[in-house]
């Protein structure tokens, strides 16, 4: 069993932070003599503590508890500390939760090892119990941060969603962009982060519409010249509603250029070429087809060969690039679109 020294003046060690709720801590460690001072110190600094005895049921416990932070020893069995370590920091859900290696290992080759598995600090037994407590306290604040931002994020879907009704859309019409735009972004090769963004984007692209007034939303005639503009401003209104959310930050360019065209006859900002993200490019062609294949109170759905040549129309004028165009086009066709956005949204979604 590891010898710990005494612990001395604990009232004076970093607290657990205080914010919305008791952080969680899991030790993993198959020495019962740890795992028990561990708790002991831990739990009179008010946090929660969870406890692993070897590398598999470390994990169930993480997916259990979704702890704050892990302290993890090297020397587990089943799967040592590095293999769990590298697991966790290649899952979507656990990749951002702490991993504080405590062990007996103190070689230069095991420190390069632990960072190179993702952890975020490596400490020696017998360990500096003051140390410790602050790693801890810290870590466990910059998660519950992170974890902050899901919830943001979630309010503001929510908010996106109330869309459909407000513009009567059709019901699934947030889904239906955010999918249309990820099953286009995966045939164009893009990685996972654009993929999510585009996911997000299709859902936050018309935030800024909650903001335009009823009358000028639901006007049936031709609209006026300032009203025109008014509408227009929904892009500008939904960048700086997401700007100061972290989590949106690769939103914003769909939120506000998904209505440039290639020439630059787009607004707001009058982009051309490349100058429009890639991003914004896929959710604004993504956007027409799903205009002109949804039921809406000035006309009527358009079949799928109608909607494709509309789009290469928009190419032929400049507005939209052949090749991506002819991407969506293919899928489309293929009929896997709606199945692919069946499957694609409940992943999506766990994410």
């Amino acid at each position: 069993m590891v010898k710990f020294p005494e612990v001395e003046a604990l009232d004076q060690a970093p607290s657990a932070p205080a914010p919305h709720r008791r952080p969680v801590v899991l030790v993993v460690d198959d020495d019962e003599g740890v795992r028990s001072f561990f708790r002991r110190v831990l739990t009179a600094q008010d946090y929660i503590v969870d406890v692993a005895v070897d590398g598999p049921s470390a994990l169930e416990a993480v997916a259990r508890t979704a702890p704050d932070v892990v302290l993890l020893d090297v020397s587990v069995p089943g799967l040592d500390g590095f293999e769990v370590c590298r697991r966790l920091k290649a899952a979507a859900a656990t990749r951002l939760t702490p991993v504080i290696f405590v062990t007996a290992l103190s070689a230069r080759e095991h420190r390069i090892a632990g960072i190179q598995a993702g952890g975020d600090d490596f400490l020696s037994k017998p360990v500096d119990l003051h140390q410790l407590l602050a790693r801890v306290c810290s870590v466990a604040r910059v998660k519950q941060y992170t974890d902050d931002l899901d919830p943001a994020a979630s309010i503001i879907m929510t908010l996106a969603t109330m869309i459909e009704s407000r513009d009567g859309y059709t019901s699934g019409h947030c889904h239906r962009m955010a999918n249309y735009a990820t099953s286009l972004g995966r045939a164009l090769h893009l990685g996972d982060a654009d993929l999510q963004a585009l996911h997000r984007g299709g859902f936050l692209h018309d935030i800024g519409m909650l903001a335009i007034p009823d009358p000028v939303l639901h006007r049936r005639g031709p609209l006026e010249p300032d009203e025109i503009e008014l509408i227009k401003s929904h892009t500008i209104i939904g960048d700086n509603l997401c700007g100061n959310l972290r989590s949106m930050q690769a939103v914003r360019p769909i939120v506000r250029s998904h209505h440039e065209r290639l020439d630059g006859s787009g607004y707001p900002d009058g982009l051309q070429g490349d100058q429009i993200p890639v991003l914004a490019q896929i959710m604004g062609l993504v956007d027409v087809y799903e205009a002109l294949t949804s039921e809406r109170p000035y006309q009527r759905p358009r079949p799928i060969d109608e909607a494709v040549e509309v789009l290469r129309s928009h190419v032929t004028r400049g507005w939209r690039r052949r090749d991506m165009v002819e991407t969506f086009a293919e899928i489309a066709r293929s009929g896997s679109l709606h199945s692919y956005n069946t499957h694609r949204a409940t992943a999506e979604g766990s994410q």
